[in-house]
């Protein structure tokens, strides 16, 4: 059994993606105990640090392959655009009917540029080799993510043409206007076996429009809420945990820091309470222990924006040091409230709307939202961490057992794929399981 795994993240630079692949990956070894999972990536070695077992398919053989110029090259722009848009074509076909033919054209053609094409063989022989391709948590199929929504795409068609089965879980979607990404998906989505959804206030209605059957569809919440879950403390906490989204997809840039920051100076002065950093994203464009100690100086300097905190477990550790968290960034909500402690979640963009709506839509009292554009900001901030600080001991309970129901519902969507890749199986001819390299007997 050999499974395919595309993912939220490439780099590991964000903790939320990270953490969703961790509990993915193991699920689907508890499901396959002998199978073999193979995953997209860019940074093997971190791959193998925070997925131990699994094995890397470089994410450069793919986007070689998936490039419709990487035959001709720069020498494209030198062809008339038909010519180019007939060889174009050309690649796309060939490469459906005779991959083998594509690769070695590939291959020749990197060589004599002094370059190896062991990428794209291996991309290739993952491809042709999987028994299943599992799609984890992510917040794609949104104009704020073009290229991942295209290459997920063409790796899902590429699967289907095969006869390869796909699942998705714990997938965050929209706001969707693309149109060439929404005809692309219209005609590809509807074939995966079955999509979980981290909400349905937002994302269902979205999948239900491209035509993807009800019944392919199930909301059971953010695959990173287990591992949150398991890590809750028996005490609660006394801190304010701190993270700020400055970015281009949030509407939020550095000027918002001097808004929140004598907010939260204020608050945590009032109840003697430590502001405590909590970081998800360390990527080059998206570095939030940067941004929360801009926010926390003055407060405490010894603050060092929490860098340190490079793996899910150690910010969900932090997290559950806090009694309230303000999050800007989605999955700084998920690990407070997967542990019982209450979010206040600030949100400007729609996209941030959207996975914030949602996420207060699963979760229920104890999680609000804040609208970093409203004029009365300071006011509106500080009456909702009073009020959340107030309630934290009453909507503890309430919000671990949410979290436990969307926990029960994901494991139960795993099960499910596994029943349905059964059933895949005894439906294909004998003669497609039992010869080639890639159709093997499932666990």
């Amino acid at each position: 059994m050999r499974i395919v795994v595309d993912t939220g993240t490439y780099d590991y630079s964000n903790m939320g993606d990270v953490a969703m692949l961790q509990v993915a990956v193991t699920r689907l070894k508890k499901l396959w105990p002998t199978g073999s999972i193979e995953v997209f990536t860019e940074q093997p070695d971190s791959l193998a640090a925070y997925c131990p077992g699994t094995k890397p398919i470089p994410c450069s053989g793919r986007h070689l392959w998936f490039s419709d110029r990487v035959l001709l090259g720069r020498y494209h722009r030198f062809l008339p655009k038909t010519v180019s848009l007939y060889l174009t074509r050309l690649k796309r076909a060939l490469g459906r009917r005779r991959p083998a033919l594509v690769g070695a054209l590939i291959d020749l053609r990197l060589r004599l540029k002094g370059r190896g094409n062991g990428d794209t063989r291996g991309f290739l022989a993952a491809m042709a080799g999987a028994d299943l391709v599992v799609v984890t948590g992510a917040g794609g199929f949104s104009d704020q993510s073009p290229a991942w929504n295209t290459t997920l795409l063409n790796t899902l068609d590429m699967a289907f043409q095969a006869g390869t089965p796909a699942a998705m879980f714990g997938q965050g979607l929209g706001p969707l206007e693309d149109l060439e990404t929404l005809a692309r998906a219209s005609v590809i989505l509807p074939r995966v076996s079955l999509i979980t959804l981290r909400e349905s206030k937002s994302s269902l209605p979205l999948l239900q429009s491209l035509g993807v059957a009800s019944d392919h569809i199930l909301a059971t919440g953010d695959e990173a809420i287990e591992l949150a879950y398991e890590t809750r403390p028996t005490r609660p906490g006394n801190g304010v945990g701190v993270n700020l989204r400055v970015a281009s997809y949030a509407n939020v840039g550095s000027d918002m820091i001097k808004k929140i920051r004598p907010v939260l100076h204020a608050f945590a002065g009032k109840y003697q309470a430590p502001l405590i950093s909590v970081p998800i994203s360390f990527s080059s464009y998206n570095q939030d222990h940067e941004t929360i100690k801009q926010l926390l100086a003055g407060y405490d300097n010894q603050f060092d924006g929490g860098i340190s905190l490079n793996t899910p477990l150690k910010v969900m550790e932090q997290v559950g040091r806090c009694r309230v968290v303000v999050a800007g960034a989605y999955h700084a909500a998920v690990f407070a409230l997967a542990q019982g402690i209450p979010a206040v979640c600030l949100t400007k963009s729609p996209y941030y709307v959207d996975k914030f709506l949602g996420l207060a839509d699963q979760f229920g009292q104890g999680c609000e939202i804040v609208f970093l554009d409203d004029t009365n900001l300071s006011e509106k901030l500080t009456a909702a961490i009073e009020r959340t600080w107030q309630l934290a001991e009453m909507v503890r309970l309430p919000l671990q057992q949410a979290a436990f129901r969307q926990i029960e519902l994901s494991r139960s969507a795993y099960e499910r794929v596994r029943n349905l890749f059964r059933s895949h199986r005894a439906l294909q001819p004998i003669s497609s399981q039992e010869t080639g390299t890639h159709r093997r007997a499932a666990n």
